[in-house]
C-alpha cells in the first residue's frame, strides 16, 4: 500500500471511530471533562470538526502557503452553539467529504511542500498529523467517559509515528539526558516498539544501545499519554504501565518527563 493510501485509510478508520463514539453519547456525556484542560467532550468535537472545515478544498501551492487556520475560530464558535448530536451529525458529513476529498487527489500532491503544525513538511506529513490529532482526541474523550478503545492496529502505529520522530528532541530537550548517556524505549501492550536514542553532542535515534544507561519500560497507551502531556505521570507509575530499569534516578526522572506537546 502506498503512503498516501495509508494515511487516507488510517484518517477514514479514526473518523470512523469517532463517529461510532460521539453518535453514542447521550446529555451530560457531552460536558464530562476531557483529557484535554478546559475542554469537555464537546469541546473537543467542536475543535476536530473546525480544524477539517477550514482544510476542506486548500491544498498548499509551496511551502509558503499557509493553511487556513484562522478560519477555525469561527467554525469552533458555531460548533460551539450547536448540541451535542447536532455537532455528531455535522462532524460525520464533514468527515466523509474531508475522506472523499483526499480519496480524490493524486497521490503525488502528498509529496507537495507544505507548511505543517511541526514546520515545513509536506502535505502527506500534514496529514498525518491530522491522523495523529484526531487519534489521540478519541482517547482524551474515551477514557474519562470510562469507554474502553482498541488502542493498536495501523491508526495506533501512524499516530506513535508522530511522537517516534520527536524522540530525540524529548531525550535531548525534555528528559535531559546527559551526553554520552544513552535510553532506550521498551514499548509494549497494543503497540510494540523498540527505540534506542544516544546523547553524542545532541540526543539522535540510533539502531540499537548494548547497554543503555537506562530503559523505560511503556504501555504504548501510557507512553502516548504521557509524551502529550494528558496525564499525571504518578498514575501509570504507580499502576505499573510505565517503570525503568538501569540508572533509576534517571529513570524516575525521564518517566515524569516526556511531555513535549499538548
Amino acid at each position: 500500500m502506498s503512503q498516501p493510501q495509508l494515511i487516507i485509510d488510517n484518517l477514514k478508520a479514526c473518523w470512523a471511530s469517532c463517529n461510532e463514539l460521539y453518535g453514542s453519547l447521550e446529555g451530560d456525556q457531552w460536558q464530562v471533562p476531557s483529557h484535554c484542560p478546559d475542554w469537555t467532550v464537546h469541546g473537543v468535537l467542536a475543535h476536530q470538526v473546525s480544524v477539517e472545515q477550514a482544510l476542506s478544498g486548500w491544498l498548499p501551492e509551496s511551502a509558503e502557503t499557509p493553511p487556513p487556520f484562522g478560519e477555525v475560530a469561527g467554525y469552533v464558535s458555531t460548533a460551539m452553539a450547536m448540541s451535542g448530536p447536532e455537532l455528531a451529525g455535522l462532524a460525520a458529513e464533514v468527515w466523509a467529504a474531508r475522506a472523499a476529498q483526499l480519496e480524490a487527489l493524486d497521490p503525488e500532491v502528498f509529496d507537495r511542500a507544505s507548511i505543517t503544525p511541526v514546520g515545513p513538511g509536506t502535505y502527506g506529513r500534514f496529514m498525518a498529523i491530522r491522523e495523529f490529532d484526531h487519534w489521540m482526541h478519541e482517547r482524551d474523550c474515551r477514557t474519562p467517559l470510562s469507554m474502553p478503545t482498541d488502542n493498536g492496529g495501523p491508526a495506533a502505529e501512524m499516530a506513535l509515528d508522530e511522537v517516534h520522530l520527536s524522540i530525540g528532541y524529548i531525550v535531548g530537550k525534555k528528559v535531559g539526558l546527559a551526553d554520552g548517556d544513552s535510553m532506550r524505549f521498551d514499548i509494549t501492550g497494543a503497540v510494540e516498539r523498540d527505540i534506542s536514542v544516544l546523547v553524542d553532542g545532541r540526543a539522535r535515534e540510533v539502531d540499537d544501545v548494548e547497554h543503555p544507561t537506562v530503559t523505560l519500560h511503556c504501555d504504548s497507551m501510557a507512553f502516548m499519554d504521557l509524551a502529550c502531556g494528558r496525564i499525571d505521570p504518578e498514575a501509570p507509575i504507580a499502576a505499573g504501565l510505565v517503570r525503568w530499569s538501569g540508572d533509576a534516578e534517571i529513570g524516575a526522572h525521564a518517566a515524569r518527563n516526556l511531555r513535549f506537546t499538548m
